[in-house]
């Protein structure tokens, strides 16, 4: 017997904001049940389990536990200007001069997540 992860659940004030800021990063769309003021929204992935955002009173303390690491389709670098100006942040920098590492994000509520190096990335410095 085993479980099957079902959804990837992220507290959060807004759902449907934060579910339409996740829409634009993963280019799957939002749930079509979802509008501005519900307290769920989710955005299905093309792969994987479902990003579930659940409204909850209290804002973000601390660091994430548990967090999601992308690895874009493209570079990494025009991957992490195209979030930053979708509104998400730069939280830490991670990245080194070989072209190796990641970068550190968080998403409109503060939720962190790594953008790791596309495929392009590895085979440069893969060699």
């Amino acid at each position: 017997m085993i479980s099957v992860v079902q959804n990837v659940a992220i507290d959060c004030a807004d759902p449907y904001r934060l579910a339409r800021f996740w829409s634009e990063v993963t280019g799957c769309p939002p749930h079509p049940e979802d509008v501005p003021g519900v307290t769920e929204a989710q955005v299905r992935l093309a792969e994987g389990p479902a990003l579930y955002f659940n409204q909850v009173p209290e804002g973000k303390v601390g660091k994430n536990r548990i967090h999601l690491c992308l690895r874009p389709d493209t570079s990494r670098e025009p991957e992490v200007e195209r979030l930053l100006a979708l509104g998400a942040t730069l939280v830490s920098d991670r990245r080194n001069e070989d072209g190796s590492g990641w970068a550190v994000l968080a998403d409109p509520e503060g939720n962190e997540f790594c953008v790791l190096r596309g495929a392009s990335d590895r085979a440069a410095t893969d060699g």
